[in-house]
């Protein structure tokens, strides 16, 4: 399998999972603003959407969208335990946290990252804050947002939690999130893909 990522974006998630559930793949870093491969092929020819995340599979076959990428892996390796198994009613607990994820947390830090009007910036962080204090709520008295066991969603979340501190959400006003936060960056695994992704956690 090889990975296409760009380091510290959405493709961190399906990165962490490959660690966490022990597999054998190659890595490609990509330019996102020139949507180029770090060899100086045309990314667009591998993913016509351009962007990452961006998995191919042994066969060939190519496989986009983080939520769907990382359970492809779990449920490659189910001993690894990262998704309930599938028809189970915790993998649609999952599958909701994926798509809140996605929809509430992962597209609205893009006016953040991309956009240059402050107020809209302050809304934007606002309605951010709404979502991380919904999730604090779901934390109390949890390891994870499944309970005691750790999912490719925590992954997932662990990620936009990374990018809150990079534009301007300060954590410290979710204690339960902050926790959740510092101890899923404690894991092996999540600190040896910072790493391997060469960022500072």
């Amino acid at each position: 399998m090889k990975l296409y990522y760009s380091p510290g974006a959405c493709s961190l998630s399906p990165h962490i999972v490959l660690n966490e559930a022990g597999f054998k793949y190659d890595l490609e870093k990509i330019n996102l603003g020139k949507h180029q491969t770090a060899g100086g092929a045309d990314f667009y020819q591998v993913n016509p959407k351009g962007y990452v995340p961006t998995l191919i599979l042994d066969n060939g076959e190519v496989l986009t969208e983080g939520s769907a990428i990382v359970q492809y892996l779990a449920d490659q390796k189910p001993e690894s335990k990262l998704a309930p198994q599938a028809g189970t009613m915790e993998r649609y607990r999952l599958m909701e946290w994926l798509n809140f994820i996605s929809t509430e947390l992962h597209k609205g830090f893009g006016p953040l990252f991309h956009g240059d009007n402050e107020e809209t910036k302050e809304k934007q962080r606002a309605q951010l804050g709404k979502r991380f204090g919904y999730i604090e709520a779901q934390l109390k008295g949890k390891h994870y947002l499944l309970g005691d066991q750790f999912t490719v969603a925590d992954v997932y979340l662990f990620v936009m939690l990374t990018w809150a501190s990079k534009t301007g959400i300060d954590l410290s006003q979710w204690s339960a999130l902050k926790d959740y936060f510092a101890r899923i960056g404690e894991r092996p695994q999540v600190q040896a893909t910072l790493k391997e992704e060469g960022l500072n956690h």
